[in-house]
This record gives structure tokens, sequence and C-alpha cells, in this order.
């Protein structure tokens, strides 16, 4: 397959992974991407992962705080992951626009479909390569993929199998100058709301797996939390109580949950 020029809309970590699969193929004549914002705990000004992979790469990068149709395209397709900004239909149209979607679309349109999809026990989930359209997560499909979703897995690592399917997909859609879109199923229908606070919170009241599957769900990027206790991992114990195997206390560093009890001591 012969390289073509493409443009990226990445903000995330599961962006920039995708931007360096793609950069390994492709000439990437531009990045979109946020505007940096504070993180951590000093609240520094750091720029977005999807910033850090393309200027390493060499890669033109414009951050602008919102679209319209003032905004400069260098390319005449745009490969969206993770990028979340509003993109307007004046831009829609202006060129063929590629939303990269960690679900099996139409399950899970929206902010959060990897987490969600832990969240709700799905034994499956997987790649959905669409149209970007205005309507959310809404658009035709070029190509999609599933693959199986283990017990152990968190969201780190639905993450980093999602973005392999991602370059493979990618691979086959970009190969055509015009790809085959086939309408989305009115069926089947769910939405993944973005992650708030009280997602993070695990209730006593519920049922160890689902807070174990919950755990999973915000690890390793987000934490789950019981007070001030962050829960990185967990398990339903032999007696079928909910275990928690890895924890973080408020300003302190990861650590076995029996070393955090020890401590308490």
């Amino acid at each position: 397959m012969a390289p073509r020029q493409i443009a990226l809309a990445a903000t995330g970590p599961f962006g920039a992974d995708v931007l360096e699969r793609l950069a390994a193929e492709h000439d990437i004549v531009q990045l979109l991407t946020r505007p940096d914002k504070p993180r951590g705990r000093g609240r520094r000004v750091a720029p977005p992962p999807a910033k850090d992979s393309a200027e390493r790469l060499g890669i033109p990068v414009s951050q602008p705080a919102r679209l319209d149709e003032s905004l400069e395209l260098r390319a005449d397709t745009v490969v969206v992951c993770a990028y979340g900004l509003l993109i307007p239909n004046e831009l829609l149209e202006r060129a063929l626009w590629l939303n990269v979607h960690p679900s099996l679309l139409p399950r899970w349109r929206g902010a959060a479909p990897v987490e969600r999809a832990l969240m709700a026990g799905d034994a499956e989930t997987g790649v959905t390569i669409h149209r970007t359209v205005e309507a959310l997560d809404a658009g035709p499909i070029a190509a999609q993929r599933a693959f199986s979703l283990s017990p152990e897995d968190d969201a780190g690592a639905v993450y980093a199998q999602a973005a392999e399917v991602a370059g493979e997909l990618l691979r086959e859609v970009l190969a055509s100058d015009e790809p085959r879109f086939e309408p989305q199923s009115g069926d089947g229908v769910t939405y993944a709301e973005k992650i708030r606070l009280d997602d993070r919170e695990l209730d006593p009241a519920t049922a160890p797996a689902e807070l174990v599957n919950r755990v999973r769900a915000l690890s390793p990027h987000i934490g789950a939390r019981i007070g001030d206790l962050i829960v990185w991992r967990a398990r339903v114990g032999e007696d079928g109580s909910f275990e928690p195997v890895e924890v973080q206390p408020a300003g302190g560093r990861r650590m076995a949950y029996d070393a955090y009890l020890r401590g308490r001591r």
C-alpha cells in the first residue's frame, strides 16, 4: 500500500498510540489536538499525549480551543481518535473524516466506551472505523472488528489491544481512495457517558463482581476509590467478598493491599 497524506485529530493516550501506528505507514501532515492544560498534583501546564508523540515524530501540531470554518486542513483525509472537540459540519464537508471508536458500534457510543463496557461486564468489545457525522458516533461504518475481554483485562489492556486493532483496520480502510460505508444499525444503541466523580466510588452495598469490574474499568488511568484510598486492582475472594489487591493511599505510592493494612496497624 502506498503511503498517503493524512491529518489526525487526537488528544489522549489512545489517540497517541494510534498516531504512532499511522505515522509508521503514512505521511501525517498535521495533528489537531486540544490546548495544553494543567495536569497532575502540581497542576503544571503540560501538553496532551498526542502532542508529545507528534513533536517527537516531527509532525506539525495545531491546538485550536474550538473548531470552525477558519481552520486550515492540510489533508483531505482526517483520522479522528480520542480528540474531544466538536467538529462542525462546515469542516466535515471539506474532507473525509474517519473516526476510530473503541467499541462495537452502535453499542457504547460516546465518551467512555472502554470503561462502560468493562463496568457492564461485557464479554467482548472491539473497534469501529466510521465516517464522522454531526450525530454522536452515528456515522456509517467502514470497518469493524471484535475481540474478547478476559476477566484480567483492565482499561489499559483494552485500550492497548484496541489501538493494535485500529491500526490494522485503518490500514485496510486507507488502502482505498473511496472507502465503502454501511449504515449503522438502529438496534442495540447504548451510550457511554463520561466518567463522573460518583462513578469512581466503590459502594460496599454493590455486588463484589460489579465492584471488581468498576476497578478494572478505571485502571490504570483514573482509579476507583474507597474514601481517599484509590483501588487499582481487585478480585472477588474465595468467600465471595470484594478484595482490593493494589491500592494507593492519599499522597502515597501504589502498594499491595496487605502492605497498606500492615502500615495502618
